[in-house]
């Protein structure tokens, strides 16, 4: 029995004259995965790509995990494949759906006919099919057309008819790099790499800074980052991680300024660093995992005092979730238990007891005029290195 991958768009449905430069963005990212998982033939029509083995060296249960990881996909599923007569129909159904139904108690039968031509409407094949299953599994299941706890569905469509049970989400959102190019500022935590995650699944293809703080950082500290960037190319294929030394910015500001405001005047030196990265790699955003008021540099204040030295927009799209919301996130992306690895970060390095929550400008310049920011910055700039980071690690 041929069993085939078919998975269904998402909103690339709604993009009118532009659809076409979107899905050939989605099938490229397929292939590409494809590559990985031995040979596959890959087609799209209907608002539907087929994802086909080509031999019994594909494999298909590595390729069905791939493809739930594709920004741009509504849904995926496996099916069978059979010819488009009720009795071909029938008897595919009875062979692969009855495992499949093993562990509930109750299901229904859909139909789709996009082939007009066929002699059977939608609910006579629906109706048909699941009576054919009814009788194979016996007194195991019901029916329940309200409420069932699992759907079969039968579709036919231009060549052939597929069967499937058990369709799953997919990853949603817009295919990667439909939506520019942006730089996340990855620090170790919770929330960055979700801030990464949410702005990937629009399309925006990201690549990462990480700013450290050696000797007060460890080698650890840096491993988790980038391990963390490697649970985040699950998603994004690619990513390639700049890291900068913070070293000497944080003891001058130690050794200089009043320690309210040490997490400000770190913040907008990352920000101007940020830039900087920004401007040689053509990044048209930033990304970060700020939440308003999670902590005292996300106030409202504090915020427009770092957004002041910003050249590019800063995305922030954690801003309205709270801790619990981004903590569920990272726990399905697969990020969280990297994440609350207990090794520290810069932000982490000569915290102040009392931070400004509500600073005034005026008083953050008179503190930047203690120490010699542009000098400690262009020391920083050369301190620049990156590290690329791949899912699979031949890929280009």
């Amino acid at each position: 029995m041929k069993e085939v991958i078919l998975c269904k768009y998402g909103e690339i449905v709604l993009k009118g004259a532009n659809r076409s430069s979107f899905e050939s963005i989605l099938l490229k990212e397929i292939k590409r995965r494809a590559r990985y998982a031995g040979g596959f033939d890959i087609r799209y029509a209907q608002s539907t790509i087929y994802v086909e083995p080509r031999d019994e060296f594909s494999d298909i249960d590595e390729m069905y995990e791939q493809v739930k990881k594709v920004f741009g996909l509504a849904s995926v599923t496996r099916a069978a494949v059979c010819e488009k007569n009720m009795e071909d129909i029938i008897r595919t159904a009875k062979e692969y759906i009855p495992e499949k139904l093993r562990p509930y108690k109750t299901f229904r039968c859909e139909a789709k006919r996009s082939d007009k031509h066929f002699p059977l409407e939608s609910p006579e094949i629906a109706a048909i099919v699941g009576g054919a299953l009814l009788e194979a599994v016996g007194g195991n299941i019901k029916v329940n057309l309200k409420h069932p706890d699992i759907t079969v569905r039968v579709e036919v469509r231009d060549q052939y008819a597929y069967i499937h049970a058990g369709q799953e989400n997919g990853a949603g959102g817009i295919p990667l790099g439909c939506g520019g190019r942006g730089l996340l500022l990855l620090s170790g935590g919770i929330d960055s790499p979700v801030a990464g995650y949410m702005m990937a699944k629009r399309g925006l293809f990201i690549d990462a800074l990480h700013f450290e703080s050696f000797p007060y950082t460890s080698e650890r500290a840096r491993e988790k980052v980038l391990t963390l960037a490697k649970e985040l190319c699950e998603f994004t294929g690619i990513m390639r991680v700049h890291i900068i030394s913070l070293t000497e910015i944080q003891e001058a500001l130690r050794d200089n300024c009043t320690e309210d405001y040490f997490t400000l005047l770190l913040r907008r030196c990352m920000m101007e660093l940020a830039n900087k990265v920004a401007a040689e790699g053509d990044y048209q955003c930033l990304v970060t995992g700020e939440s308003l008021g999670q902590v005292a540099s996300q106030t409202m204040a504090a915020i427009a005092v770092t957004d002041c030295v910003a050249e590019i927009p800063v995305l922030r799209p954690c801003i309205g979730l709270d801790k619990e919301e981004i903590v569920v996130r990272s726990r399905d992306i697969g990020t969280y238990e990297t994440s609350i690895l207990p090794y520290e970060d810069c932000c982490t390095v000569f915290t102040p007891r009392h931070p400004k929550t509500r600073p005034e400008m005026e008083k953050v310049l008179a503190e930047e005029e203690k120490f010699d920011r542009s000098a400690l910055i262009e020391k920083a700039w050369e301190s620049r290195y990156f590290v690329t980071v791949r899912q699979f690690n031949n890929d280009r």
